[in-house]
């Protein structure tokens, strides 16, 4: 075949291409259904429906705090969460991150810690939302997981910037400016569960790299040992 004529998702990791694939398939399918073309009837209901059950709600959350009693059937959102969106919009710009960010992360970090990173940056999103805040909205979208895989390439930049001998703050200059935006926007809708989910999960994208990228733990403390 022609390499012009070359599908560009060719040049991705598989898990990324996977990733997009599976949360387009899900925004695909709640479009379908509000459109009356899936689901009959009933298909206009799917979004809001998928939201009340998969979605992160902080009352859930303080009903098994109170309790002490954490089913599956309620703990399975912090994993579930990140496929489904309010809005189609999201949808596409959570997938455009993740193709882009997968492009640089996905190449270097092993599929399984690609994974990792985007389902453990969700969840750890997800907590800081429901522990920090107390919003009556609820949490959905891949936003947190895709600030997890900034986070990976924040790392990146700053494990390279060192080898360098370069300023190392530089590697955050793209999160701060993203959650500069978001908060502003925030402020602007009164609703700041984006912008604490999403420094949560960059913290913990940044962090979890240390253990699973590459040389992981041995290679932070030979630099450690370095100094």
């Amino acid at each position: 075949m022609n390499d012009d004529l070359e599908s560009p998702f060719n040049a991705l990791p598989s898990v990324v291409v996977a990733l997009a694939v599976v949360i387009g398939g899900v925004e695909l399918m709640f479009v379908l259904a509000t459109a009356g073309l899936l689901g009959g009837d009933g298909g206009v209901g799917w979004r809001i429906a998928a939201l009340r059950d998969f979605a992160v709600l902080d009352d859930v959350w303080h009903w098994m705090v109170a309790n002490n009693t954490w089913p599956w059937s309620e703990l399975r959102r912090f994993m579930t969460y990140p496929f489904l969106h309010t809005a189609s919009l999201e949808a596409v710009f959570v997938i455009v991150f993740i193709l882009a960010m997968g492009k640089v992360v996905g190449e270097v970090f092993h599929p399984l810690a690609f994974l990792a990173i985007f389902w453990a940056s969700s969840s750890v999103g997800a907590l800081s939302f429901v522990v920090f805040l107390n919003e009556p909205f609820a949490l959905a979208g891949g936003f947190p997981g895709v600030y997890g895989l900034i986070g990976a390439f924040t790392f990146l930049l700053w494990a390279d910037l060192g080898v360098r001998g370069g300023n190392k703050m530089r590697a955050f200059a793209l999160v701060a400016t993203l959650l500069a935006i978001q908060l502003l926007f925030s402020l602007v809708s009164g609703n700041f569960g984006g912008v604490v989910s999403e420094l949560g999960g960059f913290v913990a994208g940044f962090f979890l790299s240390f253990l699973v990228s590459p040389g992981g733990w041995q290679r932070v403390l030979a630099k450690l040992r370095d100094r």
